[in-house]
This record gives C-alpha cells, sequence and structure tokens, in this order.
C-alpha cells in the first residue's frame, strides 16, 4: 500500500485553484458593474444638465480634449423643453458606449419649438475611473442675431 499524504494537499491545491478563480471572476464582475454604475451615473448627470439647460454643468461632462479646444458656447436662452431617449446605451466594446436622444427646446426671444437630435458618444477614462461624452453638446440652432 502507498502512503496517502499526497491525496489531502493535492485536494487542498485544487480547492485553492478553484476559490482564486472564482475570486478573480468575481473581482471582475465587480469592476465592471462598476464602470456600468459608473455610466449609468454620467450620462443621466447629462440629461438633467440638458433637460434643465444647466449647459455649463453639461460642458464639464466633455472629455478634457474637447473643452481644451472650444470654449463654452453662448447658450444663453436656449431652453430646453424635452429630452428622450430614442435609442439607449449601446456598448460596442468594454471602453466606448453610445446612445441617441431627442432634445426638445425653445429659444427664449423667439419662443419657436425646435428639436435637436444628439448622437453621443462615451468613453471610458482608465487613468480618471470616469465616463467622459466625446461628441459634444448638442446642435442647437441659434437664432440668426446671435450667431457666432
Amino acid at each position: 500500500m502507498q502512503p496517502r499524504s499526497s491525496t489531502p494537499g493535492f485536494v487542498s491545491l485544487v480547492l485553492a485553484a478553484v476559490v482564486l478563480a472564482l475570486l478573480a471572476g468575481g473581482c471582475a464582475t465587480v469592476e465592471k458593474d462598476k464602470r456600468n454604475n459608473s455610466l449609468q451615473a454620467a450620462t443621466y448627470r447629462y440629461h438633467t444638465a440638458i433637460r434643465w439647460s444647466y449647459f455649463d454643468t453639461a460642458y464639464g461632462l466633455l472629455a478634457p480634449e474637447l473643452r481644451a479646444e472650444a470654449p463654452m458656447p453662448d447658450l444663453s436662452g436656449v431652453r430646453v423643453t424635452g429630452y428622450e431617449v430614442i435609442r439607449p446605451l449601446t456598448l460596442p466594446d468594454e471602453d466606448t458606449a453610445n446612445q441617441l436622444v431627442l432634445i426638445d427646446y425653445l429659444h427664449e426671444d423667439t419662443q419657436v419649438l425646435r428639436q435637436v437630435s444628439d448622437a453621443q458618444t462615451w468613453r471610458w477614462d482608465a487613468e480618471r475611473e470616469t465616463w467622459w461624452l466625446h461628441t459634444g453638446l448638442p446642435q442647437f440652432e441659434l437664432p440668426a442675431a446671435r450667431e457666432r
């Protein structure tokens, strides 16, 4: 008969490997959930900022390189009256998310209701652990006298 001392060591080794694999898989799931929650929070902040015409807040959610290229546009007098998600968030890859919304707005001086389609692309910034909007603010049509 052979000694059985190696069997308990082997079982312990296999059990430890299984536990490590489960923990690694669990960590990946937690990280994915964290990123998804962060995306939901970013798009909600943007939605709220646009819906209530807090354009400076929405501008702060643009990718830093976009903000460096172009100053905050003058959107005074633009009032958003509706924000409807037409195509919910889709993730073509783990670092990119797309969404399509329709925004109803008017100019306080003309009171003409208009609508703009806003195709949004959000990208994950691993260094800052946040999502940034890479497609800029909606292209509101400005009255002729205010266009620059």
